[in-house]
């Protein structure tokens, strides 16, 4: 290893070692997104809910699934028995950002609700089939800040009224069906309530709907009494198993490739960002050190072609024009045996037909230049300069 790659990998590694302890001595940024991970501890995750679910939701039993609505409740469902119905009863549990169900979960949890059991859903805004179904309607505030007053309906869970002071949702019920709608509670101000919360019977069952769920996470479960708020939202459950629906929430990583836990935190994804530009850096002074000049190499001359242009001068410049005639005669039919593999002992008819069809020429073009040679080939007088250039002229018409 030289002296001078081993300066640029002590200056790289210097230069690495400041940018990570910079970035280890700087104040973090709160990362207020929200993610509704069961692992993120992040203002806006899940990790105290989960935490202190079991606690939160006592005495009732909670269970996590990891699988669709439809993938979890389809195997359950009994139809071989005199009265068809699914091996279990409780409560479908599920708090998110954005409601996002696919169509065949979305009706087996109707039909699971009809069979007298009851889906608890906390999320800013529903499906239209959901609104559709329950005959109620969602419209969102575009007055409201992200800080917003929510309380209960029933004054037998007080009148304390919780300020939602981070995340709080816009979204409330602008319409409900008041012969199946209960109404849980209220957002906004005493002049200007809004209802955010309701229990709409379905069938045999009901369906609680929630518009903040911004109240389950972190900042707001661990901030004043916000947590009370909390708990007297999930009273409303009835008694019995909680089947929470966790998929996507659960903070699994489904990549299974190294780089996904590098790129997902800034500091080494900074580190590995600045390795990959150092390595190119490298490279590219490296390689222009090191690369050879290429030599030019000129390709080598054609002397045959100035030997035949030397000999056809010499010729024509002694007057053996005749010389001349004869070698390329002699050319012509070397060319044309080996090119087209027709035989040139005898320049008759049959000669004709065949060049003509191999080349495509004039047929009278043919002729003439057959003539010529045969002419040439029996002639005894001594051949002149326009004898050269006719036969010439005609040769050049045929190969050309």
């Amino acid at each position: 290893m030289s002296r001078t790659l081993k300066i640029y990998i002590f200056f790289l590694l210097v230069l690495i070692s400041f940018f990570i302890y910079i970035d280890a001595i700087r104040p973090k940024p709160v990362d207020w997104k929200p993610s509704y991970s069961l692992r993120d501890k992040i203002p806006f995750g899940l990790y105290v809910f989960d935490k202190e679910s079991e606690k939160i939701l006592s005495p009732n039993k909670v269970k996590k699934e990891s699988n669709t609505i439809y993938e979890f409740l389809d195997p359950l469902y009994d139809a071989d028995t005199l009265v068809s119905n699914y091996k279990i009863k409780g409560n479908i549990l599920s708090i998110c950002d954005n409601y996002i169900i696919d169509d065949e979960s979305t009706k087996e949890l109707f039909y699971f609700v009809s069979h007298g059991n009851t889906a608890f859903i906390s999320a800013q805004n529903l499906p239209e089939i959901y609104t559709d179904s329950l005959k109620i309607e969602t419209e969102s505030q575009f007055d409201i800040s992200n800080k917003v007053d929510c309380w209960l309906a029933n004054p037998n869970l007080g009148n304390q009224k919780y300020n939602l002071n981070q995340g709080a949702g816009s979204f409330y019920f602008s319409k409900i069906d008041t012969l199946n709608t209960t109404v849980l509670g209220y957002q906004g101000t005493d002049k200007k309530k809004f209802v955010n919360f309701i229990k709409v019977k379905y069938k045999n069952g009901n369906f609680i709907i929630h518009l903040q769920p911004v109240a389950f996470t972190n900042y707001h479960l661990l901030k004043d009494n916000h947590s009370e708020y909390t708990e007297k939202v999930l009273a409303y459950m009835p008694k019995g198993n909680i089947y929470w629906m966790v998929k996507d929430q659960n903070g699994l990583i489904k990549n299974n490739s190294p780089f996904q836990y590098i790129l997902s935190q800034p500091a080494l994804k900074a580190a590995w960002l600045l390795f990959l530009i150092g390595i190119l850096i490298f490279m590219i002074f490296n390689a222009k050190r090191k690369q050879r000049v290429i030599p030019i190499i000129k390709p080598l001359s054609n002397t045959t072609v100035d030997f035949t242009k030397t000999i056809g001068n010499l010729y024509y410049q002694e007057g053996d024009h005749q010389n001349l005639i004869d070698k390329k005669i002699i050319y012509f039919l070397e060319r044309i045996r080996n090119e087209y593999l027709i035989e040139t002992s005898v320049l008759d008819e049959n000669f004709i037909q065949k060049l003509h069809a191999k080349t495509g020429k004039e047929i009278k073009d043919i002729e003439h230049l057959v003539y010529l040679i045969n002419y040439q080939r029996k002639s005894y007088q001594q051949s002149i300069e326009s004898d050269l250039i006719e036969i010439n002229n005609a040769i050049e018409k045929i190969i050309n």
